[in-house]
């Protein structure tokens, strides 16, 4: 089985990436579909009911069986090569797949309030809700590329430092579309 590694670690890697595409595509939907509730009748059902058959085949023919599928050989993987497991790197890496596994649940059920018409969040809340996965991305590739403890300090710095950015970059982006809605 030790030969089939690699090619293990290639699926994995495509899985987790299809995974990600979705994560990052869902909010937007999401976003959308938000907006879409607060237009005028028609527009608001006709954009309405295509964007919930957007998010439905997103959800569940890509993001759904790519987080199975990356999971699935992510545990092959860790049981052809068990000592990783002692590594403090990795302890940290498996941190960030439940907090990316929480984040995907909680996306979940924001998908199912919006498939049953429940609008809880605005638009710029969703906005900032789309930037978790980026930052449990850059966290994890950063783990995995450097794998160091003590530079993980300034990799924790980082991604603070990255996460004002995005909300910085959020809020810059508000204040072009409140005054150029068409942005």
């Amino acid at each position: 089985m030790q030969e089939y590694y690699n090619y293990i670690k290639a699926l994995h890697l495509i899985f987790v990436i299809t995974w990600f595409a979705g994560l990052f595509y869902i909010p937007r939907l999401f976003i959308y579909q938000i907006e879409a509730f607060q237009k005028p009748s028609p527009d608001r059902e006709i954009l309405g009911d295509q964007l919930k058959l957007m998010a439905k085949r997103l959800w569940y023919i890509i993001t759904w069986p790519s987080a199975i599928l990356a999971t699935t050989f992510a545990i092959c993987l860790l049981i052809l090569r068990p000592g990783i497991l002692n590594d403090s790197w990795m302890h940290v890496k498996l941190g960030f797949v439940v907090l990316l596994f929480v984040y995907h649940l909680k996306s979940h059920q924001i998908f199912k309030q919006l498939q049953e018409g429940i609008i809880k969040w605005t638009s710029n809340q969703m906005r900032l809700w789309n930037e978790g996965a980026t930052i449990i991305l850059f966290a994890v590739i950063f783990l995995v590329i450097i794998r160091d403890a003590v530079n993980w300090i300034y990799g924790v710095i980082g991604i603070l430092l990255l996460a004002v950015l995005l909300m910085m970059g959020i809020k810059f982006y508000k204040r072009i579309r409140d005054k150029n809605p068409n942005a």
